[in-house]
């Protein structure tokens, strides 16, 4: 099964902020435990690329991508410690030619008609929307979506469990990216990941 597919599948692709490597067990035990499997990792920290080591280390069958990736040395770093796909908040050339030469998944951020051009110029159809709540939200993905059939989104950015089902119901739409479910120990966090799977309802 290629990434995206199981992506598709996830529905939801935890966004998650790694303080420090003794996290890992917490947070993406949490998911794992919980039953999502998948975790975005962001490079906002720098302990991101062990953390990405230690998350697959520990959790080898579990999801593991790296998120906030701006630059080619993040981008390398993220592939190097194992990470199974990328997202960048916005467009990066240089990210998207570590991704295309490692034959990594490749998710940039977009929100504007032109960024969605140049991003179907690389040759990538599905995109993230990012920050969603900011810029207009499903009605805008689905206007963008109505000009450029081919195209998916995984939209993230001030969506919760309250309107992520609103999102999913959109044929468009891959996943939802959050991290509404990462605040708390372990324990609070695996209750939040079930709660949010049960919510899933008929978008599962």
């Amino acid at each position: 099964m290629d990434i995206l597919t199981k992506i598709h599948e996830l529905k939801i692709v935890p966004v998650v902020v790694l303080n420090s490597v003794d996290e890992v067990e917490t947070k993406i035990g949490g998911l794992v435990e919980g039953g999502l499997p998948v975790a975005e990792i962001t490079f906002r920290t720098a302990c991101a690329k062990e953390a990405i080591e230690k998350s697959l280390k520990l959790y080898p069958d579990a999801l593991i991508g790296a998120g906030t990736v701006i630059n080619e040395k993040q981008a390398i770093d993220a592939i190097e410690a194992g990470a199974k796909f990328i997202v960048s908040p916005g467009l990066s050339k240089d990210v998207f030619k570590v991704c295309k030469a490692k034959g990594v998944l490749y998710l940039p951020g977009v929100v504007t008609p032109t960024e969605v051009m140049e991003a179907l110029s690389w040759g990538l159809e599905t995109l993230k929307f990012f920050p969603a709540s900011s810029y207009g939200g499903l009605k805008m993905i689905k206007t963008l979506a109505s000009v450029f059939p081919a195209v998916h989104f995984m939209p993230t950015g001030g969506i919760d469990q309250t309107t992520m089902n609103d999102y999913l119901a959109f044929d468009k739409i891959v996943a939802v990216g959050g991290s509404w479910m990462m605040k708390g120990n372990k324990e609070e966090i695996i209750t939040k990941v079930k709660e949010a799977i049960n919510a899933l309802g008929g978008n599962k």
